[in-house]
């Protein structure tokens, strides 16, 4: 921030009618052990009234607001050896990224710090939350209905309400987020000022107002940035894909990163990501034209749920995998729900970017796109697909065509429990003949079928759909939570 924004900046703080609990005015600096508790309190406070900042200032007086300038150099303290900065950090738990600065206002000087509001969990100075309680900085502990408070807001933390970039003007906003983006996606007509540009993206919760301008929230920026470099903590969520050759990670072919927000670069990846993929010869024969291994809406599908679904907590970014054999699609964090249900429920961690996703039609409406993926898996004869969740991360496995006997027993049984739940949402049930056709079982072969079937009732994974008493040849069967 220059020196003209940060005397805008004082101007609005000391303006304000009274000390608020995230501003906090002082005269001169009287030990670096208060400034951390300060740190503390106002970054915890920030976020129980929802600013995206505190601010602690040096030189102004806290009951007049009156600017006289301070003694405090924050930028060259030292405590010890160390520069007050770095040992303020080290003993700030989590690390929030505090900036400090130090400028002259009218020929006095001045030395003020910004810090972001808490996130996921309190900040603590050596192991203590302190809070604001009107003009008083105490321990959290003493106030346990803030505290409550400020844990639930840091689990609820959204995409929006964060802020991952401040802009002075309405110009940064345009320079840094694709506005024609959102309007073609949307199919709407750009307006012809950028006032009105900026009321949309508010409305959006893509920026919100601040002192200085605007700031630009972690949501506008993973859908709109036209370059993530531009966002430092949001470029490590930059979508990747990497093709190998073969079955393993041995030998890499190529690497494609898309640098740009998901509303962006997604049109661009999924054709490229096609690009990359083989063709699948015996649909190509059967409906006599060229057609890739892997249905596009399954790979978009599929996708689409990755990146709404990712944890944004967690370390790693959404990646798309190809092999010689399968494609991996995978993203950080643990699914809210059970794999088992990924067909007919949906919860998301992610509200507002599914939201926007569904609008921009990059995926279905809710709950239907994996059914359209796994119908369309179903269509091309391909084995089921596949889940794998570790500790950090959630990958979906879509499998290159087998025959009968390449199958194996385990995916025989999946793929007879997903025919099952596609078929009860459509308002059917799966028999022996549906799932002959489904896995491409000639009727002659029918026992092979009944094998599977009896497997996957024995697992649980189905049950009996029709009255008691019905014929052997008529029975037919539900998911087991249906």
């Amino acid at each position: 921030m220059n020196t003209l924004g940060l005397t805008q900046l004082l101007d609005k703080l000391v303006s304000l009618p009274q000390e608020t609990e995230w501003v906090e005015f002082k005269h001169n600096f009287h030990s670096e052990e208060e400034i951390g508790q300060r740190l503390s309190a106002l970054s915890n406070s920030a976020a129980l009234l929802n600013k995206p900042f505190g601010y602690l200032v040096f030189g102004v007086e806290d009951g007049t607001h009156k600017i006289v300038g301070t003694s405090f150099k924050a930028k060259r303290h030292k405590k010890g050896n160390e520069e007050l900065e770095m040992w303020l950090l080290n003993r700030l738990n989590p690390r929030i990224d505090i900036e400090c600065f130090e400028f002259d206002y009218e020929e006095e000087h001045i030395s003020l710090y910004r810090i972001p509001a808490a996130t996921e969990r309190p900040v603590t100075f050596l192991n203590t939350a302190y809070i604001r309680v009107g003009s008083l900085t105490k321990p959290l502990i003493g106030y346990p209905e803030k505290e409550a408070k400020l844990w639930r807001k840091n689990r609820s933390k959204t995409l929006d309400k964060t802020v991952v970039k401040e802009c002075g003007s309405s110009a940064d906003i345009t320079r840094l987020l694709s506005v024609e983006t959102y309007y073609d996606r949307l199919k709407i007509p750009m307006p012809q000022t950028v006032d009105s540009i900026i009321d949309r993206f508010i409305s959006e919760k893509f920026i919100i107002a601040t002192l200085t301008g605007y700031g630009i929230t972690e949501l506008g920026a993973i859908l709109l940035a036209k370059d993530l470099r531009d966002f430092d903590n949001l470029y490590r969520k930059a979508m990747r894909v990497i093709v190998y050759n073969g079955k393993s990670k041995v030998e890499t072919v190529r690497e494609q990163g898309f640098e740009q927000g998901y509303a962006v670069c997604f049109p661009k990846m999924i054709d490229w990501v096609n690009g990359q993929l083989p063709a699948n010869e015996e649909i190509g024969k059967a409906l006599r034209e060229d057609v890739r291994m892997y249905p596009e809406i399954a790979i978009r599908e599929v996708s689409a749920n990755m990146i709404i679904h990712q944890d944004f907590s967690v370390l790693g970014f959404p990646m798309i995998e190809i092999y010689s054999d399968r494609v991996e699609i995978s993203s950080p964090g643990q699914p809210l729900i059970s794999t088992d249900r990924f067909i007919d429920e949906y919860q998301s961690r992610n509200e507002e970017l599914a939201d926007i996703m569904r609008r921009m039609g990059f995926c279905e409406e809710k709950g239907s796109g994996m059914d359209k993926a796994l119908s369309a898996i179903e269509k091309y004869q391909l084995p089921p697909i596949k889940y794998r969740v570790s500790d950090i991360r959630t990958t979906i496995i879509l499998s290159a065509y087998k025959t009968w006997s390449q199958t194996s027993k385990e995916e025989r049984v999946q793929a007879c429990y997903q025919h099952a739940c596609l078929k009860y949402l459509a308002n059917e049930m799966l028999t022996n003949k549906s799932l002959r056709e489904r896995l491409g079982v000639d009727e002659k072969n029918y026992p092979l079928v009944s094998i599977v079937i009896k497997e996957a009732l024995a697992q649980g994974l189905i049950k009996v759909g029709t009255p008691e008493g019905t014929n052997r040849r008529d029975i037919a069967y539900i998911p087991s939570w249906g």
